[in-house]
């Protein structure tokens, strides 16, 4: 009795409007360890291109930051995010700081100004990607500043999340905290599995537009 052209008619479109319900949450969904990481095209501060496969062949290291979270500045005022900066540099991975922040909100900074906060920090990106509409963010689901991601060689996702295991602004418990992002960098460069793939970002909520 059910198997009337009606009927049928209602299930096509029912399961036709659940399916539509999807996609924006699978349009904004977080990328996967062990699957490719979301590629980008991004000016950075010198107003150039930047895009992920421009590194393919390198290991990659994205960290959202924001001058102004307490948490970034535990990090940059202790100068132990610039000793992991030169150690990833010296290790043959490329990184890459990204400003989500949109205009208006707490630590944007266009390109002339976020030159200038790496050389206050004396910080070492290898490039500061400017992302104000946070398309770049928002596709790697950055919660947090620091949230640290690291793409292998061959494009794959390898890690995301902390920076380390320790969720407070205490310069003294850096040397306490288990260092996941740098973990995950070393075994990355060395072919190996990393032990803790995904970990929970810790900071200041990145500042979205919108």
């Amino acid at each position: 009795m059910l198997d009337t052209p009606a009927f049928s008619t209602r299930v096509r479109y029912s399961l036709l409007c659940a399916s539509l319900a999807l996609l924006p949450a699978l349009a904004g969904a977080a990328p996967a360890v062990g699957q490719p990481a979301p590629d980008f095209s991004v000016l950075d501060s010198k107003g150039k291109t930047v895009k992920l496969s421009d590194f393919a062949g390198k290991p990659v290291v994205l960290e959202w930051t924001n001058e102004g979270c307490p948490y970034v500045r535990k990090w940059y005022g202790s100068g132990e995010m610039q000793k992991l900066q030169h150690d990833a540099a010296d290790m043959g991975a490329v990184w890459l700081t990204v400003v989500s922040s949109a205009p208006g909100e707490q630590g944007y900074v266009d390109g002339s100004g976020a030159d200038a906060m790496v050389s206050k920090a004396k910080a070492a990106p290898a490039h500061v990607l400017l992302d104000p509409e946070g398309r770049v963010g928002r596709s790697y689901g950055a919660q947090t500043t620091p949230h640290m991601y690291v793409v292998a060689p061959d494009g794959k996702l390898a890690y995301m999340g902390g920076i380390d295991s320790i969720a407070s602004t205490r310069v003294e418990d850096i040397p306490k905290a288990e260092p996941y992002a740098r973990n995950a960098l070393k075994a990355v460069v060395a072919g190996q599995a990393v032990s803790k793939p995904v970990t929970r970002p810790y900071g200041c909520s990145v500042k979205y537009k919108g």
